[in-house]
């Protein structure tokens, strides 16, 4: 398998399957307020404004397509996540699993995150922020010290 940096003219591609599954994994755990701003367009914009998702020390919407799922797709782009990360000098890398995604949780607890609290999320929407409580992981990925 190759993993290779997406390019904007995959964005539209991308933002659908983020959005397929966005709503296989949260529709039934996250409060209808939050579902009716999660629009197919919204994630064509957040996509467009995002290409590669990872902010700061954040692995930032982590996605496969239902197809791919069980195949190690998913194991291999975190663990190419993980190393990106570490390549930027990330010691620990965080992400947000919305409260209720026992699959993701399960995915993540066994490639090596474990679940360091809960907290609350600032998530932009098209009518302004919406708070939503969520599990942090946390890995150590072994970054190069900033010192």
């Amino acid at each position: 398998m190759e993993i290779r940096n997406a390019d904007a003219g995959e964005a539209d591609r991308l933002a659908q399957l983020w959005y397929d599954g966005w709503c296989d994994a949260h529709l039934k755990i996250v409060p209808a307020e939050l579902t009716s701003v999660r629009t197919p367009e919204s994630f064509r914009e957040r996509m467009r404004a995002a290409i590669y998702l990872l902010k700061d020390d954040e692995l930032y919407q982590f996605y496969v397509s239902a197809g791919a799922r069980g195949t190690g797709v998913a194991a291999a782009l975190i663990a190419d996540a993980e190393a990106r990360l570490a390549g930027s000098g990330v010691e620990t890398a965080w992400l947000g699993c919305a409260i209720g995604n026992d699959r993701a949780a399960r995915f993540y607890e066994k490639c090596g995150w474990h679940r360091a609290r809960t907290f609350v999320s600032d998530l932009e929407t098209t009518r302004g922020t919406f708070r939503l409580e969520v599990w942090r992981y946390e890995k150590r990925v072994r970054g190069r010290s900033s010192l």
